[in-house]
């Protein structure tokens, strides 16, 4: 799975909307894209050219870890 998540991450360098990606519902800047059971959620800043990975979890605890 290792392997299938870093190349989403590579790919985001290409094409920060990837087919799939989705917007957080109240965030500005902050979307997620699905790796099989897991969520790799990012903010990109357009302005600076940066994307920045929040954190990559499991479906089930992801969403958790962004409240805390």
């Amino acid at each position: 799975m290792i392997p299938r998540i870093l190349k989403a991450v590579q790919g985001l360098a290409e094409n920060p909307h990837p087919r799939g990606s989705k917007k957080l519902i109240g965030s500005e800047y902050t979307y997620r894209i699905r790796v099989g059971e897991y969520r790799i959620v990012y903010s990109i800043r357009a302005s600076a050219l940066v994307i920045e990975i929040v954190p990559i979890g499991h479906r089930r605890e992801i969403y958790q870890k962004l409240t805390e």
